[in-house]
């Protein structure tokens, strides 16, 4: 089935879905959401996956764009979950998003303020993070080993680390994602290719056994959806819909640089936090020349928003810890943007920073909710809550598949085409390079208007935010984003009358 998904597409399956009682309703379409969509239609069940907004509005969007082997939580004695993320990460590496998850170093630099005592710990650390990687079978062909850098290697790698006092540095690899929303795009149209109707902009007023209340966010009419089992994927949001969900979601914080402020940084950063034990800033430089800087773990108090705010606070602390181990102050005025995500943490006793990311799957009053974890486990939370929703609705299902189903974009890798598509549209490109030479006007970031039209017409994107929020990244800094609104609007206004 084709995996397009649009405008046409989204009318369709709308009449359809209103009419018709389906197997599985999911409520929620962030990586998890979208997982267990795929996970279920391609079981062979009939599948309805609905969210309020768009594909990747929540907590999805806003991770630090990486999918790691859980290396914290073994520090903290967390053997089971740090497994699973090293077997998640392999799967996403080898088979399911190759084109989408690569490994990428990253370098702690060995300063005055990082005791030998304490790299010698980390180091035995990283060494038991690449055990994970041999147990979970991930070849090191895709992930290389840890590593001890002198002080000229280092600096190579991360040139705008104070040279005074450098000793060196700790290497270590880990997964990373170009941009976390293409991945859950990639994974709603896969689900879209197995039959199931994924349907944004249609929000869940009430939920039961039997199915939803929904409002089309587009016009107001509100209809129902029937179906035998209902599964709640609404991550930090899903107090609101099942009021058994015991969440206490935390505020993360990542500030965007803009390109030049960190000159020369090829790898990644790891920098302690001051007066933390295994707590570390991660400093991530991007394709477009933006850097990441995060991550903050702050409780949410109070209504949780559908768009975070970072707040000032966090942008100093990270200023604090990223100047703390820079050769040239970074200021105020080099922070061109920033955005924040909530983590559906498990409601326990303790500091949010300290909460496990396991995650659970709730099945009270016959309605399956699956809370907890994090993006690079998104298949595994999606297989437990079908899983648990097939047993409920004693659905006439197989096992899950989900462990060798390419992504959509994760064929062969394509010859002949711009790198830079080759990166974010996989074996796509060569489709999205004939739009892309028919309409080459650049929008930002390198992006042209060939792009957004392909988002428009097979990745589901029906507004300018879509397009600049989350099929890209252009909204992140808010002048790049008004510069490309005239021209986004003219794709769209093209588009709608093709």
């Amino acid at each position: 089935m084709d995996n397009s998904l649009n405008a046409r597409r989204r009318a369709r399956e709308l009449r359809q879905v209103a009419e018709e009682r389906v197997d599985v309703l999911v409520v929620g379409l962030g990586a998890t959401g979208a997982g267990a969509a795929l996970d279920a239609a391609s079981r062979g069940l009939s599948v309805a996956a609905i969210d309020a907004h768009d594909l990747a509005f929540g907590t999805s969007r806003w991770s630090s764009k990486m999918i790691h082997g859980g290396l914290r939580y073994l520090a903290r004695g967390q053997v089971g979950v740090a497994y699973e993320s090293a077997v998640e990460r392999g799967i996403l590496l080898r088979r399911t998003a190759p084109h989408l998850v690569k490994a990428h170093p990253y370098v702690l630099p060995l300063t005055p303020e990082v005791s030998r005592r304490q790299a010698a710990l980390i180091m035995t650390g990283y060494r038991l993070g690449d055990a994970l990687r041999a147990a979970a079978r991930t070849p090191r062909r895709l992930l290389p080993g840890p590593a001890r850098l002198g002080a000229a290697r280092a600096h190579t790698l991360a040139p705008v680390v104070r040279a005074d006092g450098l000793r060196g540095a700790l290497l270590s690899w880990d997964g990373r994602l170009l941009d976390d929303a293409r991945l859950v795009v990639a994974i709603a149209r896969t689900a879209a290719a197995h039959g199931a109707r994924v349907l944004t902009r249609c929000r869940a007023l009430r939920l039961s056994d039997r199915g939803a209340t929904v409002r089309d966010e587009l016009t107001g009419e509100e209809f129902g959806i029937r179906a035998r089992a209902v599964i709640n994927a609404t991550g930090v949001w899903a107090r609101s819909l099942d009021p058994e969900a015991d969440l206490r979601p935390s505020r993360g914080t990542h500030i965007v640089l803009r390109p030049g402020t960190l000159p020369g940084l090829i790898a990644g950063l790891h920098l302690p936090i001051p007066g933390e034990n295994n707590r570390f800033a991660l400093v991530l430089p991007q394709r477009d020349g933006r850097v990441y800087v995060g991550l903050t773990d702050e409780p949410l108090e109070g209504p949780v928003p559908d768009v975070p705010e970072a707040p000032e606070e966090d942008v100093r602390t990270l200023l604090e810890v990223l100047n703390r181990a820079l050769e040239t102050q970074v200021t105020r005025e080099a922070v061109a943007g920033a955005y924040a995500g909530l983590r559906p943490l498990l409601a326990a006793s303790g500091r949010t920073a300290d909460l496990s990311r396991r995650h659970v799957v709730l099945s009270g009053g016959g309605i399956v909710t699956v809370i907890g974890g994090k993006l690079t486990t998104y298949r595994r939370m999606a297989e437990d809550a079908v899983d648990r929703a097939v047993s409920i609705g004693n659905l006439p299902a197989g096992r899950c598949l989900t462990r060798k189903i390419p992504l959509a974009g994760a064929g062969p890798q394509p010859s002949g085409v711009p790198a830079p598509l080759a990166e974010r549209y996989g074996s796509e490109a060569p489709a999205v390079h004939e739009l892309v030479k028919a309409y080459p006007e650049e929008v930002g970031l390198g992006i042209t208007e060939g792009e957004l039209m392909w988002s428009v017409e097979h990745e589901g994107a029906l507004d300018e935010a879509d397009l600049l929020d989350r099929r890209t990244r252009i909204g992140l800094i808010r002048e790049d984003r008004d510069r490309a609104l005239p021209a986004t609007r003219d794709v769209l206004a093209r588009t709608r009358h093709a």
